[in-house]
């Protein structure tokens, strides 16, 4: 009986949001400002293996907006998602995990932000699309500033 090749295996096991936090500091007076807010976003994803052929990556995003130096609100959201991947060799698996996993989280990461900041009384943030391969390939290049204003 000869072996049969192992076949590569990747799926999603479980989405879910890890850390939800929205910060309204400067409520009620906030909602009778009229100016257009500066808004900031942050980026951070990571990878870690949870048992043998699975990970767990998180992608947190952060939006700030101020007025001047009064943050009218402050959302961060870590959406996480269990992976199986199994039999795909270390050179595939580093950008399964830092490009294929993101972009999957990402949508979810997107509704939650934008839900938050609706329910705190504000016009939703819909954060644009990422291209998580040249955020990747940065990170392999040991250069410090990702697209996006993306770090850590």
């Amino acid at each position: 009986m000869s072996q049969q090749p192992t076949q590569p295996v990747f799926s999603i096991e479980k989405l879910f949001v890890k850390d939800l936090s929205l910060e309204v500091p400067n409520a009620p007076r906030i909602y009778l400002e009229r100016a257009t807010p500066q808004v900031e976003i942050q980026m951070n994803n990571s990878a870690n293996p949870i048992d043998d052929g699975y990970f767990e990556v998180v992608l947190t995003v952060t939006v700030t907006a101020k007025v001047g130096n009064q943050t009218m609100f402050l959302v961060e959201v870590s959406q996480g998602g269990v992976f199986q991947i199994r039999n795909v060799p270390q050179a595939e698996l580093e950008p399964m995990l830092g490009i294929t996993c993101p972009n999957i989280l990402y949508p979810y990461v997107r509704e939650v932000v934008s839900e938050a900041v609706v329910r705190a009384g504000f016009p939703p943030v819909v954060l644009s699309p990422v291209n998580f391969e040249a955020i990747f390939q940065a990170r392999q290049q040991g250069q410090t500033q990702a697209p996006q204003g993306a770090t850590h």
